[in-house]
């Protein structure tokens, strides 16, 4: 990959062997999901977005479940022994043998880490000819984090462990997150060197730092402006907490766009979503991956978009409304109560309360067309497939089984006939 015009090979390594014990579950921590997206899978697209030549994954408890969402889009190494950070890397240095370049050190827990922040680290690890970058952040109360040791140049002296720390070191509070960029040979070099002289027996990455050090290698850090990207998942808390803070994020970001969300504690907005200026997203909606809604819409209360819808502008879509594989034309309003899926709708529509598309037949599913300024009865049930053209008008209550012409009105229900009670 090329950074500031210069080109390096970049390797991400991704630490995915612990255990999780405090998830309390039978899955593999790593394959818990926020916003319908396995932690693991989201290190993974950051590793991804950032350019990375090669991604390994370093597994141990439960690999199948990690490789089975991954799948053959990352290298494998296996951990056996749960022997700390230093031992899970050293797994992947057959991956690293021979290369030259920088490898990013990632943990398959962390899972809302920004691209960019990741590529700040990357461009001033090369920028500045640093031999290790840290990743590292500003606490106010950094109790439990390994303490940051700078010298007088700003380089990084020592990572000092809370329990190792003095009463002065103590008081310091930057703190490593755990996130570096190595240089790959002296990554390997310093590997070959570490050893487990601690009370758990592990090989510590941070150790490295210090072996650099002594060799007089420089190196440097980056400190993230938001802390919450840093933050970790261990059990069930952390995972809600975690997905509280991607869902303001991203709503945070919509509303800088020109996007009115009305309650942003009750709007869920999945990954890869766009939505056009002056459209309002009301309480309690939801808006799965990858939907498109455009300029100048007024969304739910209580709806539901599902992926891959696409909306264009000045659209309605009012309250209990589902889509599903759903594209709605310009102007036209889907007001309430109604379920479309697998549909086209065009411009100028209406459609009447209680309508559902009916696009499953049992094995298959299928797909309803309908024209421009159309307007559609309530409870009106269209079985799919079947196509409306345009200014057609479907009285309420039909079931429609079959196509109808534009400029005409569809009428399938039977005549009422009104018959005498008969008493009990």
């Amino acid at each position: 990959m090329i950074i500031d015009g210069e080109e390096k090979f970049v390797t991400t390594i991704i630490m995915a062997a612990g255990k999780g014990t405090r998830m309390k579950s039978n899955k593999s921590k790593l394959v818990h999901r926020i916003y319908d997206k396995e932690l693991v899978r989201r290190v993974a697209e950051v590793a991804e977005k950032v350019g990375s030549d090669e991604i390994i994954t370093v597994v141990g408890h439960l690999k199948e479940q990690v490789q089975a969402v991954l799948g053959d889009s990352v290298k494998y190494a296996y951990q056996e022994e749960l022997l700390g950070t230093g031992h899970a890397v050293m797994q992947a240095t057959k991956y690293l043998e021979g290369k030259q370049g920088k490898a990013i050190i990632l943990y398959g827990d962390v899972p809302i880490l920004r691209p960019e922040t990741l590529r700040n680290l990357l461009s001033k690890s090369i920028k500045n000819k640093e031999y290790a970058t840290l990743l590292t952040a500003i606490y106010e109360n950094p109790t439990g984090y390994g303490r940051i040791i700078r010298d007088e140049g700003g380089n990084i002296k020592a990572i000092v462990e809370e329990k190792d720390a003095n009463m002065f070191e103590k008081e310091i509070k930057e703190i490593n997150s755990g996130i570096y960029c190595f240089d790959i040979e002296e990554l390997l070099s310093a590997l070959k060197e570490i050893k487990p002289n601690n009370v758990q027996g592990e090989y510590y990455l941070t150790d490295v730092i210090k072996i650099m050090n002594d060799k007089g290698l420089k190196t440097g850090a980056v400190i993230v402006e938001d802390n919450t990207e840093i933050l970790g998942v261990n059990d069930r808390n952390q995972l809600e907490l975690l997905t509280r803070v991607l869902r303001m994020r991203i709503n945070a970001e919509h509303m800088s766009r020109g996007v009115t969300i009305e309650d942003s504690n009750s709007t869920y907005i999945y990954d890869n979503v766009k939505i056009g200026m002056d459209t309002v997203i009301h309480p309690n909606t939801t808006i799965k991956d990858g939907v498109i809604i455009g300029d100048n819409c007024e969304i739910g209360p209580n709806a539901y978009i599902r992926e891959n819808c696409i909306i264009g502008n000045n659209v309605k879509v009012g309250n209990f409304v589902e889509l599903k594989k759903a594209k709605i034309g310009d102007r036209t309003k889907v007001p309430h109560f109604i379920y479309l899926g697998d549909a086209e709708v065009g411009e100028d529509c209406n459609i009447g309360c209680g309508t559902i598309t009916c696009n499953y037949d049992g094995k298959e599913k299928h797909q309803t067309k309908i024209g421009n300024r159309a307007f559609i009865g309530s409870n009106v049930n269209l079985v799919a497939p079947v196509t409306l053209g345009d200014d057609v008008l479907i009285a309420a209550g039909s079931t429609i089984t079959e196509d109808v012409p534009s400029g005409k009105m569809g009428i399938a229900r039977e005549r009422q006939v009104n018959k005498d009670r008969k008493n009990k």
